[in-house]
C-alpha cells in the first residue's frame, strides 16, 4: 500500500525532530491509532531513540484542565445533590425521574462549555421563548403546570453555576467544563511548556474549546498541526467533507503565514468502487463474507482490510460469516451490552422480581411466563434442569406462582438448595448490597461453569465477565451515593449503565482483518474498505436532536446541530476512501421493518461525483427464489407404518375423528395416529375453545349420570334440581379441568360465565321439551362403542371405535347425540347421496355421525326403536337436536332415521376411505 497518514506523519516527525522527539506530544482524535503510529516510527527508524508519548485530545484536555472526567452515571448522581439542595422537598423527585429529563439538560451543558457560549445569555434566552410561549393577557392567573415549567427554566442558571462548584469542588468534571477550564488554563499551562511541543494530527472539526488551546499554542510556537484533507474536497465549496477545513483555513491568522498541511491528492486516483444492494443484515453480513474470502484468496493476506460497521447489531452475523482465511482478528469496535446474552438474563431477573413485588408485598407473586424465561435461558439451563417444574407449571396451568408454591416445586425435584436456583428466585426483598451480591454471585456461578476449551463458550464467557464488570460498577456507585434505595431505582440505574456499556474484544491490532466502527477509523488507512449499513438513519446518522435548546438557538448561538453532524461524518466517510483502492459499500434494500431505509446519500453523491479514474460498479443480490416456496411433506409408507396402521387398525381401532383428520390432513394424521406425536403443553393463561367444551360436556355427564341406563325417566323436576346445580357444577369442572389456573378475574371468568350460560340454556330447552310431553330415558353418557367392519376390499377385519357424548331413548326414538360448542347448521348435515361421501371434508361431520350410528348398529341396545343421529349445537340452541338428514336438495321429504341401508351404503364408502389409508403405494401427503 502506497504511503498512508501515519506513515507520512511518522516520517515528518521522525526528519523534523528526532533528536527531540521525546518532548513531543503527539495529540490524535483516538487512543487506538497510537499503536498504529509507534509501529510506523519503528518501521522508518534504524536507530535507537526516546518515543513521543502519544495521547488523545481528552486526555491532553484533562491535563490543562486540571481535572478529571465523570463517567456519565456518576454526574447524574452528582448531580442529584446539587438538585435536592435546590429543590424544596415537596417539590422534589425521586431518582429515576429526575434522571429522565437531567440526561438532556447534561448533554447541553457539555455542548454549551465545549464551544464556551455564554450561559447566562444563554439561559436568559430561553426563559425569554417559553415565557412567550406561555403569554396569557392575564399573568396571575397563569395555571400551576405553566408556573412550575417557567420555573424550571428559570432554575437552569442555578443548576448550572451550582453544579459547576460542586464539581470543581472535587476536581472532576463532565467533558464539556473540562474543555471550558482548558481554554481558560490554556496561557498558564503554556507558560510552564518549556521545551515541550505538541503536534496535533488527523483532526477535522473542533469545537471552540479546542480551537482556542490550539491556536494559542500555534502563536507561542507550542504546535504543529497536521491535517488530512484531500484537494478534491477542500476546494469544493459545496463538499461537506472539506466543510470544517475550510473555515479553519480562511479565518485562522496562523495560516496566513504559514502552509496549511496537509492537502493530499489521493481521492482522485484509480479506484475500484462496487456498491451492493441486498436485503436485511444478514445478508450483508454473508456478503461482506463472501468479499473477505475473495481479498484474502487473491492477496494471500488481510493485512490491509478493514470492515466498517454503520450499526453495532451487525457483527455478530458477520463473525459467523467470516471464511476460514481469516487467521487474525481484530475487533475495535464495541458490541452493545444490551444484546449480551448475559446481560439478557440480568434484565428479565429485575422484571421478574420488580413484577412479582408489585403484585403482592407481603410475599412475591410470580407471573408463569417470567418463571419460564429464566428457567429455559441458555446460561440457566446449563446449570439447572427444571423440566419436571416446568412440566407441572404448563400441566396445571399456573399463571401465578407464589414463592411458596416455587419452593415446593423446586424442593419436591430437589433443586431448592440448587445455588443457582436460589440466587435467581429468592429472597429479593433485602437491601440493594444483598441484591447486587446476588447478581455477582449469579454472573460469578454462570462463568464456573462454562466450558474453557468450547470457543463459543469462550465468547459468552467475554459476555458474562463484561456484565459482571458492569454490576461492580454500579456497587461502586451505590457505595458513594446513597440514592439507591429501592428495586425500581436500581433497575433504572442498571438500564442507564447498559445502554451505555459496550463489550470489548481482545485480538492482534496490528495484524489481519480489522473490524471497527466508523469514529474508530480515524486517522487510519486500508488498501481494502467495506462499509455496511449505508443506509439513511445509519451512515449518516439523521435529524434526531435529543436536546432542549432549540435549533434556530442552537444556530444563533454557533452552537452544532444535525448538519454539523453529517458534516463531521461525511468527512470520516471520504477520508476512509481517500486511500482505499477497493471499496464495496453494502446497504439494505429491504424497504420495511426497523433497520430499513433508502441507500445512504453518501453512495449517490459518490455516483454523482464519479471521478474519471473511479471505476463503479452497482449489483444487487436477492435470495433465490425457488419455484415452489414450500414443498409439502410427503412420508412414503414404509413396513413398520404399515405394520403400525394394522396394530391401530385391529387393537384400539380408528376413531371417527382419526377418519377426519386424515381428510383434514393426512401427515397431521400421520405424525399424531402413527407416530403418537401430541402438540407441546403450554400453560392456559385464558381458558381455550378445547378446554371450554371439555368442561360443558363433564358438567352434563355429571348432571345426567344418575339416570344413566336405569330406565328412569327424567321429569321437569329433575331438571329444575340440575339448573340449581350449575353454578357449583361448573366451578368443581373448572377446577378439575383448568387446575391451578385462575378463573376467578379477565378472560376467564368470562368463559365460566359462556360455560354456565351454554349449560343453562341446555337445560331450560331440555326443561321446554319435557314440559311439551317429551319422554325422555338417558341410555349412555360418554362411553366407548366400537364396531368391526370386515369386507373384500379389506385386507382384515376393521375396528371403529370411539365415545358417543350421549345416547338417549326420546319419544321411543332413539337419539345418538354429539355436542358441539360451536355453531352447527342443520343443512351441514344434510346429503342426497352416499357417492363420495368420505372423500370431502365438508362432509366431515356426517362421517363422524354415521360413525356412531355404525358403532350402535352392533351394540348391547337392539329392538323396535328408530334411531335417529345427531348434533345438539350449543351456538344454536334454538334449533334444537339437528339430525343427520337424507333427502333431495331443498327437498322437504327428507330420511332422519337410520336404516340398515343408509349403514351399507355409508360403509362402502368409509372401505374406500380406509382403503386409500392403508394402501402401500398412498403416501401421506401434507395439504397446505
Amino acid at each position: 500500500m502506497e504511503a498512508t497518514f501515519l506513515s507520512q506523519l511518522a516520517n515528518e516527525l521522525l526528519i523534523n525532530s528526532s533528536e527531540s522527539l521525546y518532548q513531543t506530544t503527539i495529540v490524535l482524535p483516538n487512543k487506538r491509532a497510537k499503536l498504529f503510529l509507534i509501529e510506523e516510527l519503528k518501521k522508518q527508524s534504524n536507530e535507537t531513540f526516546l518515543a513521543p508519548q502519544i495521547i488523545s485530545i481528552e486526555s491532553l484536555i484533562e491535563e490543562i484542565a486540571q481535572l478529571r472526567a465523570l463517567e456519565n452515571i456518576e454526574l447524574l448522581f452528582e448531580f442529584y445533590i446539587v438538585y435536592l439542595e435546590l429543590t424544596e422537598q415537596s417539590k422534589q423527585q425521586d431518582f429515576e425521574r429526575f434522571s429522565s429529563w437531567a440526561i438532556t439538560i447534561l448533554q447541553d451543558f457539555n455542548e454549551i462549555d465545549r464551544y464556551l457560549v455564554n450561559q447566562n445569555e444563554l439561559f436568559s434566552y430561553l426563559l425569554d421563548i417559553e415565557r412567550i410561549k406561555h403569554w396569557t393577557p392575564n399573568i396571575n392567573n397563569q395555571s400551576a403546570l405553566v408556573e412550575n415549567h417557567l420555573e424550571f427554566w428559570k432554575l437552569l442558571p442555578t443548576y448550572y453555576d451550582t453544579f459547576t462548584q460542586h464539581l470543581l469542588l472535587k476536581k472532576v468534571g463532565y467533558q464539556g467544563l473540562l474543555y471550558r477550564k482548558s481554554a481558560e488554563n490554556i496561557v498558564s499551562f503554556t507558560k510552564q511548556l518549556e521545551n515541550k511541543s505538541y503536534v496535533f494530527a488527523g483532526f477535522n472539526a473542533l469545537n471552540n474549546a479546542e480551537e482556542t488551546i490550539i491556536k494559542h499554542l500555534l502563536e507561542n510556537n507550542k504546535a504543529k498541526v497536521y491535517w488530512d484533507i484531500d484537494a478534491v474536497f477542500l476546494k469544493d465549496e459545496f463538499h461537506d467533507a472539506g466543510l470544517f477545513l475550510r473555515r479553519i483555513k480562511k479565518t485562522w491568522k496562523h495560516f496566513e503565514s504559514n502552509p496549511f498541511n496537509w492537502v493530499m491528492n489521493e481521492f482522485s486516483k484509480e479506484k475500484n468502487i462496487e456498491v451492493i444492494g441486498t436485503p436485511k443484515s444478514i445478508g450483508q453480513a454473508k456478503i461482506a463474507g463472501k468479499i473477505i474470502e475473495k481479498i484474502a484468496q487473491e492477496n494471500s493476506s488481510l493485512q490491509n482490510t478493514a470492515v466498517v460497521l454503520s450499526e453495532e447489531n451487525i457483527l455478530i452475523p458477520l463473525l459467523n460469516s467470516l471464511p476460514a482465511e481469516v487467521e487474525n482478528l481484530n475487533i475495535t469496535m464495541g458490541y452493545p451490552s444490551k444484546n449480551n446474552p448475559a446481560q439478557i438474563l440480568i434484565f428479565k431477573l429485575f422484571n421478574l422480581h420488580l413484577n412479582a413485588q408489585k403484585r403482592n408485598q407481603k410475599q412475591s407473586v410470580f407471573y408463569y411466563k417470567e418463571v419460564l424465561e429464566i428457567l429455559n435461558n441458555p446460561l440457566v439451563v446449563s446449570s439447572v434442569n427444571a423440566n419436571e417444574v416446568v412440566k407441572i407449571i404448563k400441566n396445571s396451568n399456573l399463571t401465578f406462582i407464589t414463592e411458596k408454591r416455587l419452593t415446593d416445586l423446586f424442593t419436591r425435584y430437589n433443586l431448592q438448595n440448587n445455588a443457582l436456583v436460589s440466587l435467581l428466585f429468592f429472597d429479593w426483598q433485602g437491601s440493594i448490597t444483598q441484591i447486587l451480591d446476588k447478581l455477582k454471585a449469579i454472573l460469578i456461578f454462570i462463568k464456573e461453569h462454562l466450558n474453557n476449551q468450547n470457543e463459543q463458550d469462550k465468547v459468552t464467557k467475554a459476555f458474562v465477565f463484561s456484565i459482571y464488570n458492569i454490576i461492580i460498577k454500579i456497587s461502586n456507585y451505590y457505595e458513594t451515593y446513597q440514592n439507591i434505595d429501592t428495586l425500581e431505582i436500581l433497575f433504572s440505574i442498571y438500564k442507564q449503565v447498559i445502554d451505555q456499556a459496550q463489550v470489548s474484544f481482545e485480538g492482534e491490532p496490528l495484524q489481519g482483518l480489522q473490524i471497527m466502527g466508523i469514529l474508530e477509523s480515524r486517522v487510519l488507512d486500508f488498501e481494502n474498505v467495506i462499509i455496511t449499513s449505508l443506509n439513511e438513519g445509519k451512515l449518516p446518522g439523521g435529524k434526531s436532536n435529543n436536546s432542549f435548546i432549540p435549533y434556530d438557538v442552537k444556530l444563533e448561538k454557533g452552537l452544532p446541530t444535525y448538519k454539523e453532524r453529517d458534516a463531521i461524518f461525511t468527512y470520516h466517510f471520504y477520508r476512509l476512501l481517500q486511500r482505499a483502492k477497493n471499496i464495496y459499500l453494502l446497504y439494505n434494500t429491504h424497504s420495511e421493518g426497523i433497520d430499513a431505509g433508502e441507500k445512504s446519500r453518501f453512495i449517490t453523491q459518490l455516483e454523482i461525483e464519479h471521478l474519471p479514474n473511479h471505476h463503479f460498479k452497482k449489483v444487487f443480490y436477492n435470495a433465490i427464489k425457488p419455484d415452489t416456496i414450500y414443498q409439502p411433506i410427503e412420508i412414503v409408507k414404509t413396513e413398520s407404518i404399515l405394520n403400525r396402521l394394522k396394530e391401530i387398525a385391529t387393537v384400539k381401532g380408528f376413531s371417527p375423528s382419526a377418519l377426519t383428520n386424515y381428510l383434514r390432513n393426512p401427515i397431521q394424521f400421520y405424525y399424531q395416529r402413527i407416530l403418537g406425536v401430541r402438540e407441546n403443553e403450554e400453560v392456559e393463561e385464558n381458558v381455550a375453545v378445547n378446554t371450554l367444551g371439555t368442561i360443558i360436556h363433564e358438567v352434563l355427564e355429571k348432571m345426567y349420570q344418575p339416570f344413566e341406563g336405569k330406565n328412569i325417566q327424567i321429569k321437569t323436576v329433575d331438571i329444575e334440581n340440575m339448573i340449581q346445580n350449575i353454578e357449583a357444577y361448573t366451578l368443581e369442572k373448572f377446577i378439575e379441568v383448568y387446575k391451578e389456573g385462575e378463573i376467578k378475574k379477565g378472560k376467564n371468568l368470562i368463559a365460566f360465565e359462556v360455560a354456565k350460560r351454554n349449560i343453562y340454556n341446555f337445560l331450560l330447552q331440555e326443561k321446554l321439551n319435557l314440559e311439551n310431553g317429551d319422554e325422555l330415558f338417558i341410555l349412555s353418557l360418554e362411553k366407548e362403542h366400537a364396531a368391526e367392519i370386515t369386507h373384500p376390499n379389506l385386507p382384515y377385519p376393521i375396528r371403529i371405535a370411539g365415545k358417543v357424548d350421549r345416547i338417549e331413548l326420546r319419544n321411543n326414538t332413539i337419539r345418538i347425540i354429539d355436542y358441539k360448542t360451536g355453531k352447527v347448521e342443520a343443512k351441514k348435515l344434510k346429503i342426497a347421496t352416499f357417492e363420495g361421501l368420505t372423500l370431502d371434508l365438508a362432509n366431515d361431520k356426517i362421517i363422524q355421525l354415521l360413525c356412531y350410528a355404525l358403532m350402535f348398529q352392533k351394540s348391547e341396545w337392539k329392538g323396535n326403536y328408530n334411531v335417529e343421529v345427531g348434533i345438539i349445537s350449543f351456538k344454536n340452541m334454538k334449533a334444537g337436536f339437528l339430525p343427520f338428514t337424507f333427502g333431495a336438495p331443498r327437498s322437504k321429504d327428507v330420511e332422519t332415521v337410520i336404516t340398515p341401508e343408509f349403514l351399507e351404503l355409508f360403509t362402502e364408502e368409509l372401505v374406500i376411505l380406509i382403503q386409500e389409508i392403508l394402501n402401500p403405494d398412498v403416501s401421506f401427503k401434507e395439504v397446505i
